[in-house]
């Protein structure tokens, strides 16, 4: 492998674990699923650990957060009694599944949650109670509005999703 190469490699670890906590991801598990992304043949945790500087704790447990997103997959190799690890490689497939995954974990409970609020204050009197009502409903419309848009998104095929994209961007 090239230096250049390399470099580019260990630049691309280093700002996907930047930028997983962003996305609701620990930074170990960011960069573990990017050394999944750009490796041609599956890894096993030994590589992961050594590539990474990370204990075996720390790589088994993200890889199977990985595995509970969808995001990569066991192989086993006959013969070998390692586990190894792919990535989804499909830029498409990994960000529907990033999708499904997130809202599961958090607009689904914030929808429940801003529902049953909602439901408690019905028929309440009083400004502050009304404003509650009406702020738990509107706010409960609006995240279901944005989970039927995500389905919608994750239900796509790519041509759908890039011309949704940029008819947002004009």
């Amino acid at each position: 492998m090239s230096d250049k190469l390399k470099d580019a490699q260990d630049e691309f670890l280093n700002h996907w674990g930047v930028v997983g906590p962003q996305w609701g991801i620990n930074r170990t598990m960011a960069q573990v699923h990017a050394l999944l992304i750009i490796s041609v043949d599956p890894i096993s945790t030994d590589d992961i650990m050594e590539e990474l500087a990370i204990s075996r704790g720390n790589a088994h447990k993200n890889l199977k957060e990985l595995q509970n997103w969808g995001l990569i997959r066991t192989i086993i190799k006959r013969g070998d009694r390692k586990e190894y690890f792919e990535a989804e490689k499909d830029v498409l497939k990994m960000f529907k599944l990033v999708i499904k995954e997130r809202r599961r974990r958090e607009l689904d409970p914030a929808i429940e949650v801003v529902t049953a609020c909602a439901e408690k204050t019905v028929g309440m009197k009083g400004k502050e109670a009304e404003l509650f009502h009406k702020q738990m409903k509107d706010i409960s419309e609006l995240l279901g509005t944005g989970a039927k848009v995500l389905d919608k998104f994750s239900q796509s095929d790519k041509n759908l999703v890039l011309t949704l994209l940029l008819k947002t961007l004009k």
